[in-house]
């Protein structure tokens, strides 16, 4: 709903930003497709409150609405020890941080007059999170709509749009969630070509235009302002992407920008490093998808291993696993002695970590709030310095990742905005560097 919200007011001549409400690296993808422009995140927990509204306003530069996805329910977030309403970095928390309306989405599949109840609940449950209407989803007829709609009034809350089953409009998914957007192609422009027309059809466009609103009205988030300055020499920062490597934040090229690196992307798949190249980002995604092309891109393997004797090399889960001897069998780069396997175990949580040793991104003692979100493990054949200790979903302590030498790989997803001084650090590092 929300990517055809982008699409179809995109179509209508609107500049719109594209914004999803937690970590999710997936939906964002779709955004992009849909809004013409980069899809980016607002989560309280990993960057903290008082960023949410600057990063909102910076990603609301050259636009003139935005569309915000939540996240599961309207009021789930981060499962805390104690009772806290709404729950921090849930879809209700930032929209009680922007003072912007929610469009709640319902699923009227199998009730008609219910639904009032429903809306009366959500309306009702949090003073400070205001209902500003509601679109009807899987509505099976017109007098379906008729009844949905007349239940909705009697409570109060607009209809603003409601839109007929259409069980074949799907993405197709897997163990961590969507298939990719950059893995899914002409499929995903063309499934977002139909969930806009969709939206278009059957969603009162002007009404939701006339429901915007923030009360944020300070000045947007800038990376040049957080960080210090920028090295000398801009250095070349080798990024991964494409199908494999996709689990990004658009803040974080921005940050190694603002810091003086030159940012290059290539794709594992199939490209080699780029040229002098001083640094290496690694960023989390699927390679477990794709074994054999990365396996059998041995030239880069090879750059890989070297470029780590000397340089800094920053990778996140699927990165991590890339830098092994071995991920299910198929050999990788082998800058980290083991190996790592796919599992039917999902991790899958916010984690307050922090840094057991010095490297080349953080100090020692430092501390930051991740997100686990992985189905592969590894063993170390080696006793590598963790990367981070903390605990894990169930209260156990975990050391989680490597550090050697310019190397700091882990499975915990953390966003740069929040340690704008690591990305500092990072391109410092490689000021220098080169293969």
């Amino acid at each position: 709903m929300a990517t055809g919200l982008l699409g179809a007011l995109r179509g209508a001549g609107r500049r719109v930003a594209p914004f999803k409400v937690g970590p999710d690296f997936i939906d964002p993808g779709y955004h992009a497709l849909a809004a013409g422009r980069p899809g980016r995140n607002l989560d309280p927990v990993l960057m903290g409150e008082e960023l949410i509204g600057p990063l909102y306003r910076h990603g609301c530069q050259g636009a003139d609405i935005a569309v915000i996805e939540g996240v599961m329910g309207l009021f789930d977030g981060r499962i805390e020890d104690h009772a806290v309403t709404p729950a921090r970095g849930s879809t209700a928390h930032v929209a009680q941080l922007l003072g912007a309306p929610v469009l709640l989405v319902v699923d009227a599949r199998g009730q008609s007059q219910s639904i009032g109840a429903v809306l009366q609940g959500f309306s009702t449950f949090h003073p400070g999170v205001h209902l500003g209407g509601v679109i009807l989803n899987r509505v099976g007829s017109p007098r379906h709509e008729q009844v949905l709609r007349l239940a909705c009034e009697a409570v109060g809350v607009p209809v603003l749009g409601a839109i007929p089953r259409r069980d074949e409009l799907a993405v197709p998914s897997r163990h961590l969630g969507l298939v990719t957007a950059v893995e899914h192609g002409g499929q995903a422009q063309a499934a977002v070509a139909a969930m806009t027309a969709l939206v278009a059809d059957h969603v009162d466009l002007a009404a939701v235009v006339g429901l915007g609103a923030s009360r944020v009205t300070g000045p947007p988030w800038s990376p040049e302002a957080v960080i210090p300055g920028q090295v000398p020499g801009r250095p070349v920062v080798a990024m991964a992407a494409g199908k494999a490597f996709s689990f990004g934040y658009a803040e974080h090229h921005e940050l190694l920008c603002a810091a003086g690196a030159e940012v290059v992307e290539f794709d594992p798949l199939t490209e080699c490093l780029p040229a002098q190249a001083a640094a290496l980002v690694l960023p989390g995604g699927f390679p477990e998808q794709y074994l054999g092309q990365l396996s059998d891109n041995g030239v880069l393997r090879e750059q890989v291993r070297a470029l780590a004797g000397s340089a800094p090399v920053h990778a996140e889960c699927g990165g991590l696993a890339y830098l092994m001897t071995d991920l299910d069998g198929h050999p990788m780069c082998g800058v980290l002695a083991g190996s790592a396997r796919f599992t039917p175990r999902l991790s899958l949580g916010y984690r307050d970590a922090v840094a057991v040793v010095d490297s080349s991104l953080y100090t020692a003692g430092q501390r930051v709030v991740g997100h686990e979100f992985h189905r592969t493990t590894v063993e170390f054949a080696d006793g590598f310095d963790a990367a981070w200790a903390f605990r894990g979903g169930g209260g156990a302590p975990v050391r989680d990742g490597a550090v050697r030498g310019g190397v700091h790989a882990s499975y915990l997803h953390t966003h740069p905005v929040a340690q704008p001084q690591s990305v500092a650090r990072f391109v410092e590092r490689a000021a220098g560097c080169s293969v």
